[in-house]
This record gives structure tokens, sequence and C-alpha cells, in this order.
């Protein structure tokens, strides 16, 4: 019976000369594609301009990138970025937070809403979530590929050995593994994919969008509620967590927790005409 999976799996899909292409800038691209492709269909089904598509795809991937990028500089590593300014400009050298990129998707969000659709913030978050978890899947599935982000070690079947000395091991060394450990980058996966199938049931077969925010609170608790449990049992990312009580990621995650709960609530008090 197989008692863990090793993971040899390289993070490099192209090299061209000295640069390379990794999977998870794949990963990314695709998870925007098909997030972008799911909302075009939604607004198409209820006969929206195609060209609002276009404008938040724009704003959203320009949200999320850049808020991703400063939410990892400022709330992970702050100490040396703080030293090191020009640096959070290098997205190419890797770190990225979900948290400061959900904060980017809220302020693009804001920008559309206001200037492109003159509609309410929470109007587009409904219509446009399904691309979110789309997008999250697969930015997860780009975690694994990087060997990172990985949960505690662990007994169960499915356990992962990762490539420790990841960057030793792409220049030709011999791979240090870990112990086997929980592959907390596909339950993050999964909880995004099974958030998609309950807001697209709620959307085709419940008619919630006419429940304004509704859509919007199912996502803020099916992602960052699975999110702060996930955390238990995942490896802390920097040092500074290593003797809290709560990470980063789960005292990033209460506020939208808190803010989906209300919004749920709220949603459902409507009278629907």
């Amino acid at each position: 019976m197989l008692s863990y999976i090793t993971w040899t799996f390289s993070p490099t899909l192209i090299e061209l000369g000295s640069r390379e292409i990794r999977w998870y800038g794949l990963c990314w691209a695709v998870g925007f594609l098909l997030g972008y492709t799911l909302v075009q269909r939604i607004f198409k089904k209820e006969r929206l301009p195609e060209e609002w598509a276009d404008k938040l795809f724009i704003y959203v991937l320009a949200g999320s990138i850049i808020g991703s990028r400063i939410g990892h500089c400022l709330f992970y590593d702050w100490s040396y970025y703080s030293k090191h300014l020009l640096e959070i400009l290098y997205v190419w050298q890797g770190g990225l937070a979900s948290h400061g990129g959900a904060i980017g998707i809220i302020i693009a969000v804001y920008l559309f809403s206001k200037y492109q659709v003159h509609k309410s913030m929470l109007w587009t978050f409904d219509h446009f979530m399904p691309g979110v978890c789309v997008g999250g899947a697969f930015i997860r599935l780009g975690n694994l590929f990087n060997h990172e982000i990985y949960g505690n070690p662990t007994d169960l079947p499915w356990g992962f050995r990762f490539v420790e000395n990841l960057s030793a091991w792409m220049k030709g060394a011999e791979p240090v593994f870990t112990v086997p450990s929980h592959p907390t980058q596909i339950y993050e996966m999964l909880y995004c994919l099974i958030t998609l199938a309950v807001i697209l049931h709620l959307y085709y077969r419940k008619d919630a969008i006419k429940r304004e925010g509704l859509i919007f609170g199912v996502f803020l608790i099916g992602i960052f509620g699975s999110r702060f449990l996930v955390e238990f049992i995942k490896e802390p990312q920097e040092a500074f967590e290593q003797f809290m009580v709560l990470n980063m990621g789960q005292l990033l995650s209460i506020p939208f927790i808190i803010w989906g709960t209300y919004l749920i609530f709220h949603a459902l008090r409507k009278v629907v005409k």
C-alpha cells in the first residue's frame, strides 16, 4: 500500500537560454483565461455589454498582481523590502500573497464599478466570483508545481514528499526531500472548486443573483473560511509565525469571514421582487 507520494515534478516548463518559463506562470495565465471565459458567459447570459467583461478582466488582472506582490512584501517580509523598496517591483523573483491579491481585487472592483458600469460593488462581485474561484484553483496548482506552501508532516497515505533544496536541485544537485507532508496546495485547490460549484448552483438553479451580495458572501465564507482551517495544518510561511497562536494567513482571513457572514444574512433578509 502506498504510504506517501514523492513529488519530483520540476517547476520549470521551458528553458529559453538563461530565461525560464515556469508551470506557476502558466497556471496563472490559464486560470485567468478560464475565469475570464466563465465570467464572459455569465455576462452574455444576462445580455450585458460584451466590453464590460473585457474591461473587468483588465482591472482584476492588474489589481490581483499588484495587490498580491505588495501584500507579500508588506505582510510577510517588510523587514527586508523596507530596505530594498525597488525589489518590490521584481515580481519575477516570486513572492505573492493571496490576501494582498484579494485587497487589490477589491480596489479594482471599486474602480470598475464606479467608472465603467456605474453599479454597486456587490453587483460586480456577484458576477465575477466564479472566475476568481477558477483562478484561485489554478494558482494553488502552481504552488504544487513549485514545491511550496505545503503542510505539516502526516502519516496519511496521500502525504507528499516535496523537494526541500529546490534551487540546488534545479541546478543539478541530488534532491533532498521533506518528510511526508499534507499537500495543502491540493486542499486549497479543492475548496476553490467546491466553492465554485456551490456559487454556480446558486446562480443557475436558485437565481441567487437577485439577492445582491449573496453569491459574494458565500464565496468569502467558502474561500477564507476554508483557508482559516487549512492554516492549522500548514507549515509557517515566515519565521515570525512560529510562535503565533493564529498565523498571518488566519488573521488576514478573519475580516473576510466576518464580511461574508454579514453579506449572507443581509442578502437573505431582502425581499426579492
